[in-house]
């Protein structure tokens, strides 16, 4: 299944758009991310919402916003006029999510909520090594037969 969850930053506002038959808004956009290596340049894409997801996107999301984009991804090859083939990679939106803003594309950098995590204070008492089994108490069975003489 293509699945993809992308991390990036709008770079051009959301246009909301129509199908030629003018029942279903479409929304898109680009989106940029920090490219694989060091010294790269960022890489961007076009993102495309249908329906209600589109008319949110266009209402809600602006450029310089840091969003999670859940959606899948398709690759288009485009014969150009210069002798070329150009390879186009678009994502059709599932899912939105805001991730904040920020004024660069330093997304390499933790967030201050991602430290290392506390150890636990000395005052709390230490676990012992080897849990005990809880006890468990036997159904009370009645006048029933005697299930203990079962041979096996």
């Amino acid at each position: 299944m293509n699945n993809c969850l992308l991390l990036a930053e709008i770079v051009q506002p959301p246009q909301l758009r129509y199908t030629s038959d003018n029942q279903t808004p479409v929304a898109e956009f680009t989106v940029q991310f920090p490219g694989l290596k060091e010294g790269d340049s960022p890489a961007k894409i076009k993102v495309v919402g249908w329906g209600n997801l589109g008319q949110e996107v266009q209402a809600q999301y602006q450029v310089g916003q840091r969003v999670l984009l859940e959606g899948r991804l398709t690759m288009s090859v485009i014969d150009r006029p210069e002798g070329f083939k150009e390879k186009q990679v678009e994502m059709t939106l599932q899912r939105i999510y805001n991730a904040g803003s920020f004024n660069t594309m330093a997304m390499d950098t933790p967030p201050a909520a991602s430290a290392p995590p506390t150890p636990p204070a000395a005052s709390s008492p230490p676990r012992a090594s080897s849990p005990k089994p809880a006890q468990v108490a036997a159904p009370d069975l009645g006048n029933g037969p005697n299930y203990d003489d079962i041979p096996f």
